[in-house]
């Protein structure tokens, strides 16, 4: 698919590369100004609230300083048996997240949002993906650890990474697991005519 986007251009509000490389797989044109929002001034509730209203909270943030913009904010979490898992801290963190997600199925969760201020729109959703884990062994677990790829990551894996070994199955989108429903994202920005298929 070859796409071009009309004016006003378009920004990504966050700094996660996988995001970043979604975007840019389905050639869509876009600058990169990440949110400095405070994510820990959101109040906990529902899963999908949550992340839908962290997934506006930076997309507004970043519309509020370029009104003729459009945004897009996102947020993952990971969740299994209601609790939401983050972004380790430690290796001990990690190890703990993966003992817990070994064969079980998690949901991942991702919200987002696209605005504009001057053109006064704004959608938001949140998107759930279901995941099984394979049951993992003690020297699987450590071995992904000492690969380092878990600690940046919501539940300490990434299933476009080496953590691609540890999913046995998904229901659901894929792109969402990575950090963006690129499905839902395009099919707005296409409907809105931000982009713009061309031959």
């Amino acid at each position: 698919m070859s796409t071009s986007v009309s004016s006003p251009k378009l920004i990504l509000a966050s700094r996660s590369p996988r995001r970043r490389y979604l975007l840019k797989q389905a050639g869509i044109d876009f600058s990169v100004i990440p949110s400095s929002f405070d994510e820990s001034s959101i109040r906990l509730s529902s899963p999908d609230s949550y992340v839908r209203q962290l997934a506006e909270s930076k997309a507004r943030e970043i519309s509020e300083k370029f009104p003729a913009s459009w945004v897009i904010g996102a947020d993952t979490i990971v969740l299994i048996d209601g609790t939401i898992l983050g972004k380790p801290g430690s290796k001990s963190e990690a190890r703990a997240m993966l003992k817990r997600l070994s064969g079980k199925t998690h949901q991942v969760l991702t919200g987002y949002c696209i605005c504009c201020q001057s053109a006064g729109r704004s959608i938001s959703d949140a998107v759930k993906t279901e995941v099984q884990f394979k049951k993992l062994s003690m020297a699987e677990i450590d071995w992904y650890l000492n690969s380092g790829e878990p600690f940046d990551k919501a539940g300490a894996y990434a299933i476009q990474g080496i953590g691609t070994f540890l999913v046995r199955r998904i229901n659901g989108s894929y792109t969402n697991v990575v950090g963006l429903p690129v499905c839902e994202v395009i099919e707005f920005l296409i409907n809105e005519k931000i982009v713009q298929l061309t031959s």
